[in-house]
């Protein structure tokens, strides 16, 4: 192997550069030429390949997004789309690849995998930490580490004010960063997709709860089945009206800003196994992280996870909010 190359796919995450710049830095060591792809699978359709080099990742590693930029194709889900990717790579020389994602773009190189030959192998990045085959993807750290310095902040005016604060977080189809941030800044109540909302329980809670709190948070994840944040605090504003109800979006901040030292740790453990798992001859694998050590998943199993949240961590947030 002589040549490889690198995109990121799907949603941004903070630790993405981090993990190009080891892919990079790592292949330059195994006296491998690396080219980078501009806008994932889209930019392999359309030939945007640059050549990236030691200079061309420095100074990054602290940097939140994607140098490479990132996108979603809808060219690439066609037979004839695919094709054109595959000219591409074989007309730059390419034989393996690293691609940065999450559910989507291991479902890309599956199917891709089936007319093309040249390897894949994946590093997990997505905020939502959902996919199977590793305990941390790539941003999910900095993520919750976002929340919770947000939320920290939405609780300094809910105190001085005697307010209710419904705060919604990402997490469409899973409720771990809900879950994980929820905990960390000690919020009355989780609102999750992996459990049935009950708005008599929530009411219950709230009405049974210390009078003396001199504010109250309910974390919930945009997917949750009984609707948004403002969607659930409408309803508990009609039972509960002497509440002063307030709502926050957090939205798009939650995928920004510098990554953790834990996300650029585990990034660059990723990148850098990546690449020598390709010279290794593995392929159609996604790297993570499992109890410390690097595992190998296949892409087809590294998909998103509809198991339950951890009972425990449930348990204890609702003994810790009294």
């Amino acid at each position: 192997m002589k040549k490889i190359a690198v995109l990121t796919s799907g949603g941004d995450s903070p630790g993405m550069n981090a993990c190009i710049r080891a892919v990079v830095r790592t292949a330059i060591y195994h006296d491998l030429e690396v080219m980078g792809i501009m806008h994932g699978y889209d930019g392999m359709i359309r030939n945007e390949f640059i050549p990236l080099g030691a200079k061309s990742v420095a100074n990054i590693i602290q940097r939140g997004g994607t140098i490479l930029k990132t996108a979603r194709s809808k060219e690439f889900l066609t037979l004839e789309g695919r094709k054109k990717a595959l000219d591409n790579l074989i007309k730059h020389g390419i034989e393996g690849v690293v691609a940065i994602g999450g559910d989507g773009t291991f479902k890309g190189a599956v199917e891709f995998s089936k007319t093309c030959i040249i390897p894949f192998v994946g590093c997990p990045g997505t905020i939502d930490n959902d996919l199977i085959g590793t305990d941390f993807t790539i941003g999910y750290d900095t993520a919750i580490n976002t929340v919770v310095e947000a939320v920290d902040k939405i609780r300094d005016t809910a105190e001085s004010h005697d307010r209710l604060f419904f705060v919604e977080v990402m997490g469409r189809d899973a409720g771990l960063i809900a879950l994980r941030s929820g905990i960390g800044v000690g919020a009355e109540s989780i609102i999750m997709p992996e459990t049935k909302t009950d708005l008599e329980d929530l009411i219950k809670r709230l009405e049974g709860g210390r009078k003396s709190k001199s504010s109250k948070i309910i974390i919930v994840a945009e997917g949750d089945e009984a609707g948004g944040a403002f969607t659930i605090a409408e309803q508990v504003k009609k039972r509960l009206p002497d509440y002063d109800t307030r709502v926050t979006i957090l939205g798009h901040i939650q995928r920004g800003g510098n990554p953790s030292a834990m996300d650029r740790v585990n990034s660059s453990r990723m990148g850098f196994s990546a690449v020598e798992a390709l010279l290794a001859g593995r392929q159609g694998v996604m790297i993570g992280v499992v109890d410390k050590k690097i595992t190998y998943t296949p892409f087809a199993n590294a998909v998103k996870h509809r198991q339950g949240l951890d009972p425990d961590l449930r348990r204890m947030l609702e003994i810790l909010s009294l």
